[in-house]
C-alpha cells in the first residue's frame, strides 16, 4: 500500500471514529437532557401522539386523552371540557401543554402518564415487538370525590385551601386550592394561545384584605397549589405544637398550672415593643393562671408565649423537625417545606424572643396547610404521623395492576399518651371553647383555631381538626388567606371551623 492511500485510510478511519463517538454521545449521552430541552418539538409531538393515560378519581377519569385529527393526535382533557369542574382539580391534575411545560401530576407522574415508566419495562418490550403504538397507564388518586366537593363548595369565594387526610394510612382524601384555574385553556394545541393562556394565569395573583386598607395582592397565583406549595404564619394552631412539646418533654398533663398573664414581656426585651398581649385585649385568667387544658381551649396566647419559652428553643426545634417540617415530601408532588427560627434560611433569629413568639405560631414561622393538617393527623393516630400521599394505584393498558401505594410511617413525634392529652383539649377546643363552630351533631369533633397576624395583609385564619375524635377517620386544615379582622367575628373559629366541619361530615359520612 503506497503512502497515498495509507493516509486516504487514515483520514477515512477518523471520520469513521468521529461519526460513532458523536453518534453514540447524542444517542445516549445527552439523549436525557435533549429530550427534555423545551425546544425539542419532536418530543413534544411524540408525548402528544400517544395515548397518554388518564387520571382517575373514585372510579371516574377526570383527565383523558381524545383522539383528534390534527398533527398531535390526541387532545388532553380535563373533566370532558367542562372548566368549572376541571377547577376543582386543576391544583392537583397540573397541566400538559403543547409548549412543553407540564405541572402538577401531568409533570410527576409523567412516567406513568406517558407510559415510560421503568415499571412499564415489560409493555414497551411488546410494544417493540408489535410495532404497536404505546399507551400510557391510569393512575388512580387517593382523593374521594365526595370530600373534595365538599371541600370545594365550603371555601366559596375565599381565597385560601383545604386538606383532608386519613390519619391511619396518609391517603389524601381532598386538596383544594383557590382561587383556581381552567387547564383546558392552556392544553390547546396552539403554541401562541397556550403561552398566552398560561401568562395571563401568572398575573393574576388575586387581591387580598390588608391591615390599612391599602391595595394588596397574594404572593400566590392561580397555578399554585396552596395546600402544598403556599406557607403561611399558623398562628394558633401551632399551640399544638407547642403543648405537645410541654408535655413530651416537661411532663404536663391538661391539668397542669400555668401561667396566664394580661401581658407577657419577650425575653430579652424592654418597652412596648417586646409586649404581647392577649387578643383584644382579653383576660384569660383572673388568677393570672390557668390549666394547659383551658390555655388551649380559649387560645390564650401569653400562656403560650410563656410555655414556649419555658420548653427552650431546643425542646421547641426538636419538636418542629420530629414533626418532618423541614423536610420536603414527594405526594408525588414536591411540597414546601416549613419555616422555624434557627432551621430555616427565611427563619435564622432564634433568640430566646423569637422562639417565645412563636409558641402562638408568629414570628417568622411559616407552614403549608398539608403540615397543619400533618398535627391533627398525628394526634389522631396515637402520636404516628402517616406519609401523605396521592397516588393510590397505578395499572397500565391492559387495566392490570403496576403498583399500589402502601401506607408507611413517615415520623413518631410524640408518644401516644401526649396524643390522648392533645386530644382531650382539643375536643374542649370545640365543645365548649374557641372552635365551636366544628361540632358536628351526634360526633365527637377534636380541633384548633388560629387567627394568625400578617401585617401589613390581614390576618389569615385557621382551623385543623379531626373526627370522630374517639376512632378518627379524617384529619382536616383549612386556611382563609388574608380573610380576617381583628374582630370575634372574623377569626380562625368564627369563619374556619365551620368549612372544616363540612369536609369532615363529608368523609365521615361517606
Amino acid at each position: 500500500m503506497n503512502t497515498t492511500l495509507r493516509r486516504l485510510s487514515t483520514v477515512v478511519m477518523a471520520m469513521f471514529v468521529a461519526l460513532m463517538v458523536s453518534t453514540t454521545w447524542i444517542q445516549f449521552v445527552t439523549a436525557g437532557s435533549l429530550n427534555e430541552d423545551p425546544r425539542n418539538f419532536r418530543n413534544i409531538y411524540s408525548e402528544l401522539g400517544r395515548d397518554r393515560g388518564p387520571i382517575v378519581v373514585g372510579g371516574e377519569p377526570i383527565v383523558t386523552s381524545e383522539p383528534v385529527d390534527d398533527d398531535y393526535k390526541y387532545q388532553r382533557t380535563y373533566s370532558g371540557g367542562d372548566a368549572g369542574a376541571a377547577s376543582v382539580y386543576a391544583p392537583l391534575t397540573g397541566f400538559f401543554a403543547v409548549t412543553g411545560t407540564y405541572t402538577g401530576l401531568e409533570r410527576y407522574a409523567n412516567g406513568y402518564l406517558g407510559g415510560e415508566d421503568d415499571s412499564l419495562w415489560l409493555d414497551r418490550l411488546q410494544n417493540l415487538i408489535t410495532g404497536e403504538e404505546a399507551q400510557g397507564s391510569s393512575v388512580e388518586l387517593t382523593i374521594d370525590p365526595k370530600v373534595q366537593k365538599a371541600a370545594w363548595d365550603a371555601l366559596g369565594d375565599y381565597t385560601g385551601a383545604a386538606v383532608a387526610l386519613d390519619p391511619k394510612t396518609g391517603a389524601i382524601l381532598a386538596m383544594v386550592s383557590k382561587p383556581s384555574y381552567d387547564p383546558n385553556t392552556i392544553a390547546v394545541h396552539s403554541n401562541d394561545e397556550a403561552t398566552t393562556a398560561y401568562n395571563k394565569l401568572l398575573n393574576q395573583n388575586p387581591q387580598v384584605n390588608s391591615v390599612d386598607g391599602s391595595e394588596r395582592f397574594s404572593p400566590y397565583g392561580p397555578t399554585v397549589n396552596r395546600g402544598i406549595n403556599a406557607t403561611y404564619p399558623p398562628g394558633s394552631t401551632f399551640k399544638l405544637l407547642t403543648a405537645a412539646a410541654a408535655v413530651e418533654y416537661e411532663g404536663m398533663s391538661p391539668d397542669t398550672q400555668i401561667p396566664a398573664p394580661d401581658v407577657y414581656q419577650l425575653p430579652g426585651t424592654t418597652g412596648d415593643g417586646g409586649s404581647v398581649q392577649n387578643f383584644g385585649g382579653e383576660t384569660c385568667s383572673a388568677t393570672g393562671e390557668m390549666t394547659l387544658k383551658d390555655a388551649l381551649r380559649i387560645s390564650c396566647n401569653t400562656a403560650f408565649l410563656g410555655l414556649a419559652n419555658e420548653v427552650g428553643k431546643d425542646g421547641m426545634q426538636q419538636m418542629f423537625e420530629d414533626f418532618g417540617f423541614t423536610e420536603s415530601i414527594d405526594i408525588p408532588m414536591s411540597t414546601s417545606i416549613g419555616a422555624y427560627p434557627g432551621l430555616s434560611d427565611t427563619a435564622k433569629d432564634d433568640s430566646d424572643a423569637r422562639i417565645a413568639l412563636s409558641g402562638m405560631g408568629q414570628g417568622d414561622l411559616r407552614l403549608t396547610p398539608l403540615q397543619v393538617a400533618m398535627m391533627s393527623a398525628a394526634i389522631a393516630n396515637d402520636g404516628d404521623l402517616m406519609e401523605p400521599y396521592l397516588i393510590k394505584s397505578v395499572r397500565d393498558s391492559d387495566v392490570e395492576l403496576v403498583s399500589q401505594t402502601k401506607p408507611s410511617r413517615y415520623k413518631s413525634p410524640f408518644s401516644s399518651s401526649t396524643a390522648d392529652a392533645l386530644t382531650e383539649m382539643m375536643i374542649a377546643v370545640v365543645n365548649d371553647g374557641s372552635g365551636q363552630g366544628a361540632q358536628i351533631p351526634g360526633v365527637e369533633v377534636a380541633g384548633k383555631t388560629g387567627t394568625a397576624e400578617d401585617d401589613p395583609r390581614s390576618p389569615t385564619l385557621w382551623f385543623t381538626s379531626f373526627a370522630p375524635a374517639n376512632d378518627p377517620q379524617v384529619a382536616v386544615a383549612v386556611v382563609l388567606e388574608n380573610e380576617g379582622q381583628s374582630t370575634n367575628e372574623s377569626t380562625g373559629g368564627a369563619l374556619a371551623s365551620p368549612i372544616a366541619a363540612q369536609i369532615m361530615q363529608a368523609a365521615i359520612s361517606k
